[in-house]
């Protein structure tokens, strides 16, 4: 039984994705103002359907609940009428955005004649796999589309209902405009055998982002045979250094960690100078009441009751996604710079100084998809850099590094023209 099982279930997916690819070849070819229409469409759909996909999402809030998952875990999973209407506003934007499709990246002309010409081109089916927010079902959907590219999504058992509501609305708008509603697919099937047969469609799908913690990245690198970009843990630093403004180093911090501790961009480290430590840390652990710190021996002394000490290594690599602050006090730079490569995520660090020269050697030293100065660990967002939104933050470095937007969903192909050329 369980065999039939698993090959009812491939065969499920192998025509999901046949159906999913061939709406990515018309989707290819649509023009702006179409793919526009559609995602306004959407976007009105979202806001006019705000009760049943709170309906459907309560089901999934208060299923997560009863399972004992974490507060910020809730909070990722939760929907509200302002968060429906921050989806729609990221759809509106996104269909306001250039079309990067048909782009001309570069072209000239050789000795001979022959002109050529690179210009940009969807993926063709891009698969999205993702962990309880079903905003990202939208968010993905809608960059997808705007770069013409078919959107295949699986999200996670705990965000079904929110996810099948709010991809019905997209296939809706498809429709509408005289497209198939295949070009946003929701697989239903949250299992882990059906996770991984879903890495596995090659001919199916072109690209595959995993947006997820650690154990669904560990998934993708152990078990995918289509061509994957890692959106990956954000286990992010924020660097106090000797010549830093505190006042502003605090609100840095404290912003950080606390707007919403359960996305990857929430700063999950902290590192100060030991010069300015013994005015910083007891400040600091003022301003992050109900933070729960952990540090090595000379932080915890500083910071006062309640700080316990780090003792595992491993512990100033994890990514918590908790109100929980790792601190460490560091002599130097280079001791900030080194301990953020060993620990480092390759997501987002930042320094707060006011110092040009260790700003600027900071930024050229730490090898991450974002480095900021000065600046909070919570920009680094599609929507934060101009995007309008996001598919994922990759924190690999090819095709596509940091916030993925239009242009890192589609790809480059040369057009050469000729008038009865041989080689």
């Amino acid at each position: 039984m369980m065999v039939a099982d698993a090959s009812a279930r491939a065969t499920s997916l192998v025509e999901l994705g046949r159906r999913v690819k061939a709406a990515s070849r018309v989707l290819a070819t649509a023009p702006s103002t179409t793919k526009d229409a559609v995602l306004l469409g959407a976007a009105d759909l979202l806001v006019d359907r705000t009760g049943a996909i709170l309906t459907a999402n309560a089901e999934d809030v208060t299923r997560a609940e009863g399972l004992g998952t974490s507060a910020p875990l809730v909070d990722r999973l939760r929907l509200t009428p302002a968060r429906i209407e921050a989806m729609a506003g990221g759809l509106r934007q996104v269909a306001a955005l250039a079309d990067p499709v048909g782009e001309v990246v570069d072209g000239w002309v050789r000795p001979n004649g022959l002109r050529l010409r690179r210009v940009r081109v969807p993926l063709g089916v891009v698969a999205v796999i993702y962990e309880s927010r079903p905003n990202v079902t939208s968010d993905a959907a809608g960059l997808c589309l705007k770069a013409g590219n078919a959107a295949f999504l699986r999200g996670s058992a705990a965000a079904i209902s929110s996810n099948l509501v709010v991809a019905a609305a997209l296939g809706d708008a498809l429709e509408k405009e005289g497209l198939s509603a295949d070009g946003v697919t929701l697989v239903k099937d949250t299992s882990r055998a059906g996770a991984v047969a879903f890495m596995r469609l090659r001919g199916s799908i072109d690209l595959l982002v995993p947006r997820g913690g650690r154990s669904l990245i560990e998934a993708v690198v152990e078990n995918a045979t289509v061509p994957y970009i890692i959106d990956g843990d954000g286990n992010c630093h924020v660097y106090v250094d000797a010549s830093a403004d505190l006042d502003a180093a605090a609100a840095i911090v404290v912003n950080g960690k606390t707007q919403r501790p359960g996305v990857c961009n929430a700063t999950e480290a902290l590192l100060v100078h030991r010069d300015v430590a013994v005015r910083f840390l007891p400040q600091v652990a003022t301003a992050l009441a109900g933070v729960a710190l952990r540090g090595d021996a000379e932080a915890v002394a500083l910071l006062g009751p309640g700080a316990t000490e780090i003792t595992d290594d491993e512990e100033w690599s994890r990514e918590y996604l908790d109100l929980v602050l790792k601190v460490k006090v560091v002599g130097s730079l280079g001791e900030a710079v080194a301990h953020i490569t060993r620990h480092g995520s390759g997501h987002t660090e930042a320094i707060v100084t006011r110092d040009l020269a260790s700003a600027t050697r900071f930024q050229l030293e730490v090898d991450a998809a974002a480095v900021a100065v000065n600046a909070s660990t919570r920009f680094t967002d599609g929507e934060e850099f101009g995007f309008g939104a996001e598919i994922g933050i990759s924190t690999q470095k090819l095709h596509a590094r940091g916030p993925m937007g239009l242009r890192e969903l589609t790809t480059t192909k040369y057009l050469v023209d000729g008038d009865g050329h041989v080689r």
